[in-house]
This record gives C-alpha cells, sequence and structure tokens, in this order.
C-alpha cells in the first residue's frame, strides 16, 4: 500500500510542503526504512543550507578581514591609545569582537563556553591590558571556534543559550546568530576606519 506523506519540496526561491504517496510495507522488510525520495529531498534541504551558510560566512569573514587589515601596521601606543572621547582603543576592540564570537557561537549557540585565560573584568570594557599577539590570537581562535559551530549546526537550528534583552528576543537561531555577527563585526570595522584615518591619514583598507 502507500501511505501519503507530507514532505519539504524544493521550488524557486523557497520551501513549499507537498503531499507525496511512497510505497510502505506493513508487514516486516522495509518496516523503519526511511523512502528515498524523503532522502533525495533531505539532501536538497542540505545543499540549500550549506548554500546559505557560505553565503553568510563570505559576508562575515570579509568584516573579520577588514577588521584585521585596518589595524595592520600600527605599533603599541597606536593600538593602546584612545582617540576617540568614548575612550575605547583599536586592540581593546579588537579584543571585545573575540568576546562577541565566543559569546554568540558559543555561550549562545551551543549553550556551554570555556573559561577565559584571564579574569573576564580585568580591564576597563572595549581596552585590554593583553598585548597585541595575545590579543589577535585569541580573535583568530574565536573565529575558527564560530566556524567549527557553524559547519556543524543547521541554521535554523534554536540557541541554547540567552543573550539578556530584546537582543535575545530577536536572535533566536543560527542563522540570526551569523546576521548579527556580520552586523556588528562591520560597525565596529567602521570604528576602527575612522580611527585608523585619525592616527596616520590610511583609508580603504580590508577586501571591502
Amino acid at each position: 500500500m502507500t501511505l501519503p506523506i507530507e514532505m519539504p519540496c524544493l521550488s524557486i526561491g523557497r520551501m513549499s510542503p507537498r503531499v507525496v504517496s511512497v510505497p510502505h510495507s506493513p508487514a516486516g522488510g522495509g518496516r523503519g526504512a526511511v523512502p528515498a525520495v524523503i532522502m533525495l529531498t533531505r539532501k536538497g534541504v542540505d545543499r540549500v543550507d550549506d548554500a546559505e551558510k557560505n553565503a553568510l560566512l563570505m559576508f562575515l569573514e570579509a568584516q573579520r578581514s577588514s577588521v584585521l587589515a585596518i589595524v595592520d601596521g600600527l605599533d603599541l601606543e597606536a593600538l593602546t591609545t584612545a582617540v576617540l572621547p568614548s575612550g575605547w582603543t583599536p586592540l581593546g576592540l579588537v579584543e571585545h569582537l573575540g568576546y562577541a564570537e565566543r559569546h554568540w557561537f558559543q555561550e549562545i549557540a551551543t549553550g556551554s563556553v570555556e573559561p577565559l585565560a584571564w579574569p573576564a573584568d580585568d580591564h576597563t570594557p572595549l581596552t585590554t591590558p593583553r598585548p597585541p599577539s595575545v590579543v589577535f590570537a585569541f580573535y583568530r581562535a574565536q573565529c575558527e571556534r564560530s566556524n567549527a559551530v557553524v559547519a556543524a549546526t543547521p541554521l535554523s537550528a534554536p540557541v541554547r543559550g540567552r543573550h539578556p534583552g530584546w537582543l535575545g528576543d530577536e536572535v533566536t537561531d543560527l542563522r540570526r546568530i551569523i546576521l548579527h555577527m556580520i552586523e556588528e563585526t562591520a560597525r565596529h570595522a567602521g570604528h576602527l576606519d575612522v580611527v585608523r584615518e585619525l592616527i596616520d591619514g590610511k583609508t580603504g583598507l580590508g577586501p571591502r
């Protein structure tokens, strides 16, 4: 006999449900087996998910690269001196972005995070007592961890932790975490861009 099964089928630009009939054997044999048509459709969904992940990560990686390119070549004094009245330093902002990657992709997406190698409250926000080598290594390591989480997790996977306030209400799955991190990284890249111009006049640094 055949049983109607509702399953998602790919259409142009969106997913839509369709009811199809697949063979079903009530007596042994095929019990528990996944119909081939469902497996093929699942593969199609996975390909769409992978394509979207690649697009999102491409834009996020461009902003990450911009952050590093903008501060590249600055000496220790420039990296650790506040230029604007708000008091943040370029190196402190890079460390902040490392915290953001760690918070969103580990603490919020997976519900767990490894302890920091230093006290979280040992500095004024958006500054850091750590040397550039430690900060840049920390930032790159957190980005790599983030990419690993993205590779292993569906975009629609719900978050396992919760960010406080209204932003936590908006960021409810991995897809929105990536979108938020594109937004946050681009915003801070813009901050760094302005400060770099004020320091030595250089502009237009980075891939975008």
